[in-house]
């Protein structure tokens, strides 16, 4: 009956590993948020990694909360909550790297 929200929550909490790994990495390079794609140059590795790994934190953790409707049963119409939700909740993310990580640690300002 909870396997639904055991898997998610397991997702979710391998997000806010990624976001603690990050953010407490001591490797002199910045980590890609994008997938396959190649890194900009960053003017401040260290504040660049410690405020991606907070981003993973935080989605990771938002993440968790929205599949609290998966409790009930998946039958349940709040799952609708669950999906749409982690939808906007990664357009959002998305934004909020683009706008304003990404503008203010990018060196070819």
């Amino acid at each position: 009956m909870y396997t639904a929200f055991m898997c998610w929550l397991a997702v979710g909490a391998a997000f806010i590993g990624l976001g603690i790994y990050v953010m407490l990495s001591t490797k002199k390079r910045a980590f890609g948020f994008w997938a396959n794609a190649e890194m900009f140059p960053v003017e401040d590795i260290k504040g660049y990694n410690r405020a991606v790994g907070k981003l993973w934190c935080a989605f990771g953790t938002a993440f968790v909360l929205l599949g609290i409707p998966l409790l009930p049963g998946q039958n349940e119409g709040y799952i609708v909550i669950t999906i749409l939700g982690s939808l906007v909740e990664a357009i959002v993310v998305m934004a909020i790297y683009v706008t304003v990580i990404e503008r203010k640690y990018r060196k070819d300002k």
